[in-house]
Parts: C-alpha cells; sequence; structure tokens
C-alpha cells in the first residue's frame, strides 16, 4: 500500500480561490454550494493566518470575482489571468513562491479545466495538492466528476472542506478550534438543514 501524503500543516498551506467569478454563476452547477463552502475555506484560512491566493479568468469579459467571496478578503489583490492553468501565469507563481509554502488547497471552477490544470502543474512543481471536492464544480456534472477523479489518478488529494479543516486541525479545544469553531458548525449544503446533533458535536 502506497505511503499516505503528508498531514495538512498551518504552517505550510496556502489556499488557492480559482475564478470564482459573477459571470459564471447562474452557468455552474451546484454554483451556490461552491460559493458557501469556499466562503468558509476563506474565512477558515483567514483565521488560522495562512497565505490566500484569488485568481480571476480574463475579469474584463468574465466578470470580478462574487462579491460573498471578495468582501470577505478585501486586502487580496486578484491576480489576473488567461492562461488556464494558474500556474501557468508568472505573477501567479511569483506571488504562490513568496509565500514559502508547499501545501495547496484548491477551490474554484471549472473543475475539469483551470482547476484540474492548476493541480497537475503545481504537481509536476512538486507541491502537495488538495483539492476541495464541495467547492469546485463545473457547467455539466460529467466534467466536475471527471475532473476530480481525473485529479486523483494523477496524484492530487480529493478531500472535503471539512476533511481539510478537521486533518489540519488535529486537536479540538485548542486556540485555533476555538477561533474556527462557528464555521466547523455551518451547514456545508445550502438550504439542506443540519440535524441538531451534527450541530452539537462540531462545537464539541
Amino acid at each position: 500500500m502506497p505511503k499516505p501524503p503528508r498531514r495538512l500543516e498551518k504552517t505550510d498551506t496556502a489556499l488557492m480561490v480559482i475564478d470564482i467569478q459573477r459571470l459564471f454563476e447562474p452557468l455552474i452547477h451546484q454554483m451556490d454550494m461552491v460559493i458557501a463552502n469556499s466562503s468558509r475555506l476563506i474565512r477558515f484560512a483567514d483565521r488560522l493566518d495562512l497565505p490566500i491566493l484569488l485568481t480571476e479568468h480574463y475579469s474584463q469579459k468574465l466578470g470580478p470575482t462574487v462579491s460573498e467571496l471578495s468582501d470577505l478578503i478585501p486586502r487580496v489583490e486578484p491576480i489576473e489571468k488567461i492562461s488556464f492553468s494558474c500556474a501557468g501565469d508568472h505573477h501567479f507563481m511569483s506571488r504562490l513562491k513568496s509565500t514559502h509554502r508547499e501545501q495547496v488547497i484548491l477551490c474554484g471552477i471549472e473543475s475539469h479545466v483551470c482547476v484540474y490544470q492548476t493541480a497537475r502543474d503545481l504537481l509536476e512543481d512538486g507541491y502537495q495538492v488538495v483539492v476541495a471536492a464541495d467547492a469546485v464544480s463545473s457547467r455539466q456534472v460529467s466534467n466536475r466528476n471527471l475532473g476530480l477523479a481525473y485529479m486523483r489518478d494523477i496524484g492530487v488529494q480529493v478531500m472535503t472542506c471539512e476533511m481539510i479543516f478537521f486533518e489540519m486541525l488535529k486537536i479540538a479545544r485548542t486556540d485555533d478550534f476555538k477561533a474556527v469553531a462557528s464555521i466547523l458548525k455551518e451547514n456545508p449544503h445550502p438550504g439542506r438543514k443540519l440535524p441538531e446533533a451534527t450541530v452539537r458535536k462540531a462545537g464539541a
């Protein structure tokens, strides 16, 4: 059995938010879930002081990042790109290298295009890459699912937001856990009510 990858470490992880732009909103499958879970990832990263990189693909035509996300991190300047892979843009790679982080979490759109190509290139550059499966999507469900499956096949870690959160926290009742406890209690499925027991357990 292959050796598992390194656990995600607070001191070695950065978050990448890829192209969650307003023009895509009516086109992407379960865009409300992508926005809700990307918001959770951004707030989690912000409270634990993880570097956050935000990209916009050809924003002149496709519009800015949705305000639900950009308003959370007004200090983070979006990186404009025209390459499908974020790693194909030298401004992005310069910003990523300046963080000195080797573990990268990806969220955004589209799963089978910009997210997949970015993940592939970062793997080739030696980064440990994690994709938040419940914070990515595509216009068609088939492309979303195939993008995730192929990323897993080439060595990307496919995890949910909560897997990422709890792996990085490792233990409850620490200062870090208390800082993000309210995020852990949030419903990851917009429009669906969580069982009360689940809500209580997250605050243990």
